[in-house]
């Protein structure tokens, strides 16, 4: 199989995007890419993977020859429909309203759509996401959507049967897909546009009350008009892609799967009431937290980026976008130790540490170069598993903690050179999040005779602080089972450290705690003999 520019999936997809713009004869000088920036809440893991995708395939397109561009798009017109868990109560007298138009609630940003924006450009620019910012206040403030939106409400009843085609909703059938600004009460979602006038371009509307965040919110009953091009009002989400699509010349746009619908229609609307051929697109799935619900704002379980990147580092964060498109993805902060070591691996697989061969090996080095985006460093950094950084992060005293870690990494003989700032930064954060996250250890599972050796182990590390002693009791459990020692000294590191191997094992457990490495032992003998019928007899 012929492998398509550095073999990962963000070269097939460029590599479709470049093949369909061929295909309708369109010109390829500059092929724009889209991303969609939510500012009516909190922005999640979910929310920044959009982008950082996007910028995926412009780095794509980019390898390949052409010129690309982001655009980050904010979603600043929209209405607040609810008030995001751990936000104050006075923001409920504003739902309904345009996130640009409403204080900030944390008071450093003009309003609260820019505040929720920053925090997503922010991340962007920390990670080296290069970008064009838009918002979509200000694209309707300067009429720039407003061609294609003559366009859309000139055409309101093909689009209504477009829209009912597809979803089965017929509102949009005897009303317009537009929402203006009520002049009275300042909400946006509570209008219905009921007409529009061509000849003086002129929308016009009644404020009658919506259900918003499943809520009834009563309308003020005005009844006015706005001129479309005033930036008083905006297309609906049913068809204000297809408006940005055509007006921003986007080629490509990814899409989650909650949207298919959405995006079904908009591409109709581009294809034939705009004229514009719709952008190719990708379907990812959504992130969802360890319950299996959706990262939502309002119900206040999101993972930020922010706090993602307190504890892990950007490439970490990066590879979590990148490794695969497709597939359900379950994320937590308790999953960053698996993402740090797994770049790690990365790494040496990139500087020919860990062998790998053919197509594997070419997918392996461009999933790295993509998470370096096509920029990877010139060698690769000091690897310390993730866990073993944090076991002794926890056991490090407040002051000092860095050099107590390093001391004990030159102890082990892990390092043998001067500390990269590199690693200096993750036993930073590693230390933190053995403070403030821990959550589930390795999930790795003892044989029964490896359950049994770890619990005769346990005991012996609860009666004696002999070093001697403690490594000796390693090997004699091992060996009264029938292990090799090297076999139960690996189960011993990925119970405890999430890794193959480790420092010599008594003085792990004399440097992080005898009482806890003890019990994480017979946690694991517990998840052993639970998954088989236990021991039959204690172990001697």
């Amino acid at each position: 199989m012929e492998v398509i520019g550095r073999g990962t999936w963000l070269d097939k997809v460029a590599h479709r995007v470049i093949e369909r713009e061929r295909s309708l004869g369109r010109s390829t000088s500059l092929i724009r890419v889209e991303s969609g920036l939510g500012a009516s809440g909190i922005p999640h893991i979910g929310s920044l993977s959009d982008a950082v995708r996007a910028y995926g395939v412009k780095l794509a397109l980019e390898d390949a020859g052409f010129r690309s561009e982001l655009i980050a798009f904010s979603d600043d017109m929209d209405g607040l429909r609810k008030v995001p868990a751990g936000l104050p109560d006075w923001l409920q007298r504003h739902i309904g309203e345009p996130v640009s138009r409403i204080p900030d609630p944390f008071g450093c940003h003009g309003s609260y759509g820019e505040h929720m924006s920053s925090l997503l450009i922010e991340v962007l620019e920390e990670l080296g996401v290069e970008h064009v910012h838009m918002s979509g206040s200000k694209m309707y403030k300067s009429g720039a959507l407003a061609p294609q939106a003559r366009a859309i409400l000139s055409h309101a009843r093909e689009v209504g049967t477009i829209i009912k085609e597809i979803t089965g909703q017929d509102k949009f059938v005897e009303r317009l897909p537009f929402f203006v600004v009520c002049e009275r009460c300042g909400r946006i979602y509570t209008t219905v546009a009921t007409g529009y006038d061509p000849r003086t371009d002129t929308v016009t509307y009644e404020c009658v009350g919506a259900q918003i965040g499943g809520r009834w919110v009563p309308g003020c009953g005005h009844k006015g008009e706005v001129k479309l091009s005033s930036g008083e009002g905006k297309l609906s989400w049913k068809v204000e892609l297809a408006a940005r699509w055509a007006a921003l010349d986007v080629r490509f746009e990814a899409y989650g799967k909650d949207l298919e619908d959405s995006i079904k229609v908009n591409d109709r609307v581009s294809d034939e009431i705009l004229g514009f051929p719709h952008p190719y697109h990708a379907r990812y799935e959504l992130f969802l937290d360890r319950g299996g619900r959706k990262l939502s704002k309002s119900a206040g379980n999101v993972v930020t980026p922010q706090s993602w990147l307190r504890y892990g580092t950007k490439q970490s964060l990066i590879l979590l976008m990148y490794k695969r498109i497709v597939g359900t993805r379950y994320v937590s902060l308790e999953d960053v130790p698996k993402y740090v070591d797994e770049y790690d691996e990365l790494e040496d697989v990139y500087f020919g540490r860990k062998a790998v061969e053919g197509q594997k090996l070419v997918k392996l080095k461009g999933l790295y170069e993509y998470v370096n985006f096509l920029r990877p460093p010139s060698s690769p950094d000091i690897h310390v598993p993730y866990r073993l950084l944090a076991e002794l992060g926890r056991a490090a005293p407040e002051e000092g903690a860095v050099e107590f870690v390093l001391e004990r990494l030159r102890r082990y003989g892990i390092l043998r050179s001067e500390p990269t700032p590199g690693l200096i930064e993750r036993i930073e954060k590693a230390r933190r999040w053995a403070l403030e996250v821990e959550g589930r250890p390795p999930s790795y599972v003892p044989s029964r005779e490896e359950a049994e050796a770890m619990l005769e182990l346990a005991s012996v590390l609860r009666s004696s602080e002999d070093p001697r002693v403690i490594q000796n009791a390693a090997f004699e459990s091992a060996r009264k089972r029938g292990l090799e020692p090297s076999a139960f000294f690996r189960a011993l590191y990925r119970v405890l450290i999430g890794s193959d191997s480790g420092p010599r094992f008594s003085s792990y457990a004399l440097d992080v705690g005898r009482e806890r490495v003890a019990s994480a032992l017979e946690a694991a003998a517990r998840r052993a003999f639970g998954e088989s019928q236990g021991p039959s007899a204690p172990p001697s």
